[in-house]
């Protein structure tokens, strides 16, 4: 499966971004899907992952409450909805894909190439 992340950009404090991962190459709906995001000098770091159906969701702590994953199986797309969002999210996020859902970066084989979010003060 092919993934290509999109909808990034630069935002303000407190605001909003909806980022898409678009897969092609294999029916999506065998996959579970996983954002992950790296800042600059630190490593990548879980954000959030959802089951093929999308019935599970985890997420990572610091941003339960104001980041939503989902999925539309239908058009092969996973959303990362991030709200209120702060100067500390500011990374490249990367969607990822696999068999099974997972919240390590060793439990994805398939990875998109990046979008970058700035979220400034």
């Amino acid at each position: 499966v092919q993934l290509q992340a999109s909808g990034g950009g630069l935002v303000q404090a407190g605001g909003s971004l909806r980022l898409s991962c678009a897969a092609s190459g294999r029916t999506f709906s065998i996959y579970a899907a996983g954002w992950f995001r790296q800042a600059p000098g630190k490593e990548r770091e879980f954000v959030a992952a959802i089951g093929r159906i999308g019935v599970s969701t985890y997420y990572t702590d610091s941003v339960k409450g104001r980041f939503t994953i989902s999925r539309d199986n239908a058009k092969n797309t996973v959303y990362l909805q991030m709200n209120s969002l702060k100067p500390e999210d500011t990374a490249v996020y990367y969607c990822a894909a696999d068999r099974a859902i997972g919240t390590t970066i060793l439990a994805y084989n398939y990875w998109g190439q990046g979008t970058q979010v700035t979220v400034s003060s």
